[in-house]
C-alpha cells in the first residue's frame, strides 16, 4: 500500500465524524474523560497534557517537533503535518500534532490506532465504548496477581482530579475604587474590571470543574488583610486581580502590557511601585500604608524564603504570562516579585496578576472590551488548570518517592 492510499484510508476512518465527543484512558492513574475536539483543519484531536498524566507520560517540543514519551517509547510528531516517526520510519497520519495557546494537541488517530498498534502488549482501544485501556492494569486485578490492585481515581475530562479550590479576588471595590480608569469609558474603574474579570475566570473554572472561592462578588470593599484568609488550607491558589497605572509624566500613556507578582522582596524599582501603589488602598480601612506593612510585612517576607509556596508561586505566575501572551494586545512585562499585603495572609501559593494598563488607550479599550475579558478569564483558567496539573505530577512523584 502506497503512502499516499494509506493516508487517505486513515482520513476516512479518523475523520471528525467518526471520532467520539469524550474518550475514555482506563490506567494506574484511574478513570480520565478526555474530550476530544477539532482543530483548524477540522481534525479530531486530543490536550497532549491530559492524555499524557493519564499515561504517565511527557512531550516535548522543540525545533518543530513533539517529541512524546509513552511506556518509555518515543514518537516524534512534525507539528502541523500529518506524519510522525516510531522506530526510524516515517509513518502517515489523518490529522495533524498542533500547538495551540502553548498546549500541544495531538490527533485522535494517537490514541485509538497508533499506541493499540505498536504497543499492543500495553494498550487495547475499544471502539464502541471509546475507551482506551491499560491491559497492565487489568492484568493486576486478576485473582492470582501478586502485585497489589492500583487504585482508580475518577478523573475530570482535562485529567484533573476533582476536589481544587482556587481563590479569585477581584481587586479594590466599594469605597475603594482602585485607579480611576484614564482610558476606560466614562464611570468605568480598576474595580469594575477586575470583578467582571474575576466572575468570567470564576465561571470558567467552573466549568472545568475547579471549586471556586470569591472574595467578593459585587461592589463590596474587602480589607486587604482578610482577602488572603479565603484561601484557607483547602484552597490550591489565591489569584488577585489588578489594573496597573502610571503617574503622569513624559511618555506614561506608551506603557503598556501585563505582568504577575509572586510575594518576595521588591527587586526593582518599578516592583516596588506597584506594591506601594496597590498597598495604599488600605487607607480605605482607616489604616496608614507604613503601618500596616511595616514590620510585619518584613518578617513575613523572611519567613517566606525558605516556604516552598515560594517556588510553586512563582510557576503559578510564569503559567499566567505564558497563557496571557496568546491573547493580549499589550506587552509580556513577565513575572515580579514584591511586598504585596494582600498575598500575606494566603499562607499558600498565591500570585497578583497586573492585567494592562488603564494609563494606555490601547490597554484600556481591551480590558473594557467584554470579548477581551472573556478571552483573558479563558487563558487564565487554561493557565490555572495547567498549574493544578503539574502540581499534581509533582504530589504523586512525592508520595510514589516516599513509598518505595
Amino acid at each position: 500500500m502506497t503512502g499516499t492510499l494509506a493516508l487517505l484510508l486513515a482520513l476516512v476512518r479518523f475523520g471528525s465524524d467518526s471520532a467520539p465527543m469524550i474518550v475514555t484512558v482506563s490506567s494506574a492513574r484511574g478513570e480520565a474523560r478526555l474530550p476530544v475536539r477539532t482543530d483548524a483543519t477540522g481534525a479530531p484531536v486530543i490536550a497532549a497534557p491530559a492524555l499524557l498524566w493519564a499515561l504517565d507520560g511527557s512531550a516535548r517540543v522543540a525545533d518543530g517537533w513533539a517529541e512524546v514519551n509513552v511506556a518509555r517509547q518515543a514518537f516524534r510528531f512534525l507539528v502541523g503535518t500529518p506524519l510522525y516517526v516510531f522506530g526510524n520510519q516515517l509513518q502517515a497520519l489523518a490529522g495533524s500534532a498542533s500547538v495551540s495557546r502553548d498546549t500541544l494537541y495531538l490527533p485522535f488517530q494517537f490514541v485509538a490506532q497508533v499506541l493499540p498498534s505498536f504497543l499492543g502488549e500495553r494498550y487495547r482501544y475499544d471502539t464502541r465504548r471509546a475507551r482506551l485501556i491499560d491491559v497492565t492494569v487489568v492484568a493486576s486485578r486478576s485473582p492470582t496477581a501478586r502485585a497489589p490492585i492500583p487504585v482508580l481515581e475518577t478523573r475530570l475530562p482535562n485529567g484533573l482530579r476533582s476536589g481544587h479550590i482556587v481563590t479569585i479576588d477581584p481587586g479594590h471595590g466599594g469605597v475603594d475604587p482602585g485607579n480611576p480608569g484614564t482610558f476606560f469609558p466614562r464611570g468605568t474603574r480598576e474595580k469594575d474590571v477586575t470583578l467582571q474579570v474575576g466572575l468570567l475566570l470564576r465561571e470558567e473554572l467552573k466549568r472545568r470543574g475547579v471549586g471556586v472561592t470569591m472574595t467578593r462578588t459585587s461592589d463590596t470593599l474587602i480589607a486587604l488583610g482578610d482577602r488572603g484568609r479565603y484561601c484557607t488550607e483547602a484552597c490550591d491558589l489565591f489569584v488577585s486581580l489588578h489594573v496597573n497605572s502610571l503617574a503622569r509624566r513624559p511618555g506614561y500613556t506608551d506603557i503598556r502590557g501585563f505582568e504577575t507578582y509572586f510575594l518576595a522582596e521588591a527587586r526593582t524599582e518599578d516592583a516596588a511601585r506597584v506594591a506601594q501603589m496597590e498597598n495604599e488602598a488600605v487607607r480605605f480601612e482607616g489604616g496608614t500604608p507604613d503601618a500596616a506593612s511595616g514590620v510585619g510585612l518584613d518578617f513575613i517576607l523572611k519567613d517566606l524564603q525558605l516556604n516552598e509556596h515560594l517556588r510553586e508561586s512563582a510557576r503559578a505566575a510564569d503559567l499566567v504570562q505564558r497563557n496571557l501572551k496568546a491573547v493580549h494586545v499589550g506587552d509580556n512585562r513577565g513575572v515580579k516579585q514584591a511586598g504585596f499585603m494582600v498575598l500575606t495572609t494566603a499562607r499558600r501559593p498565591a500570585i497578583l496578576v497586573e492585567l494592562g494598563y488603564s494609563t494606555n488607550p490601547e490597554d484600556g479599550r481591551f480590558l473594557t472590551t467584554y470579548a477581551s475579558q472573556k478571552a483573558m478569564a479563558f487563558s487564565l483558567a487554561d493557565a490555572v488548570v495547567e498549574y493544578l496539573l503539574e502540581y499534581e505530577r509533582k504530589t504523586h512523584s512525592a508520595d510514589s518517592g516516599a513509598s518505595r
